[in-house]
């Protein structure tokens, strides 16, 4: 095997957003106790999200993401949005713009998110990302 090659670790599959569609709302633990940042998600999982936001959130902190996955048809308001809480594990601050960040998915902020992200994102609306 090349020692270019690329392992893949994952545990669940990932499933690409579109950026500019895929609105995300962070709030930071302990200081911010409501949503205050803005930013996109480019790709998520059950166990992890890929999101920017104009500032950068230092890895290892602990963060709250109301993610708003878009939807068709009559699916709208409170049910398009997941709350999800987990830690910050990298930022990529190296850019100027919008910084990119990963974050470990801990748990499931209300009943039903988990299942509700899990069936719009194989109901083959998106992409399954390499």
């Amino acid at each position: 095997m090349s020692s270019h090659a690329r392992v893949n670790r994952r545990q669940f599959e990932r499933f690409m957003l579109e950026p500019g569609y895929t609105g995300a709302l962070a709030r930071v633990h302990p200081e911010e106790e409501v949503f205050v940042r803005e930013g996109h998600v480019y790709d998520i999982s059950e166990g992890g999200v890929c999101f920017e936001m104009d500032e950068p959130i230092e890895p290892g902190r602990t963060i709250s993401l109301r993610i708003d996955l878009p939807m068709k048809g009559t699916e709208c308001g409170a049910d398009r949005s997941v709350f999800v809480t987990g830690n910050v594990v990298w930022c990529d601050s190296d850019e100027i713009g919008p910084v990119r960040m990963a974050l470990a998915i801990t748990r499931f902020d209300r009943a039903g998110d988990k299942g509700r992200m899990l069936r719009a994102l194989t109901s083959q609306r998106y992409l399954r990302a390499a």
